[in-house]
């Protein structure tokens, strides 16, 4: 079994096991995507992301 969360009607994630929420609702899965160092794909992402911007470094700074 795998650990599920749904949204509650105010907005914060609810924990569960089920595949379902109370609704009827599938849940989302709370694990993170695999990881692997050898990932073909990373080259096209990270041009996608330059080109709308989305790079940390072409946010603004923020002031603390």
């Amino acid at each position: 079994m795998y650990l599920m969360y749904y949204l509650s009607p105010e907005g914060k994630r609810v924990y569960t096991m089920s595949k379902v929420d109370q609704v009827g609702n599938p849940t989302f899965s709370a694990h993170p995507a695999r990881f692997s160092p050898e990932d073909k794909y990373s080259r096209e992402r990270i041009t996608i992301k330059r080109r709308f911007g989305l790079l940390p470094t072409q946010q603004p700074l923020q002031s603390t």
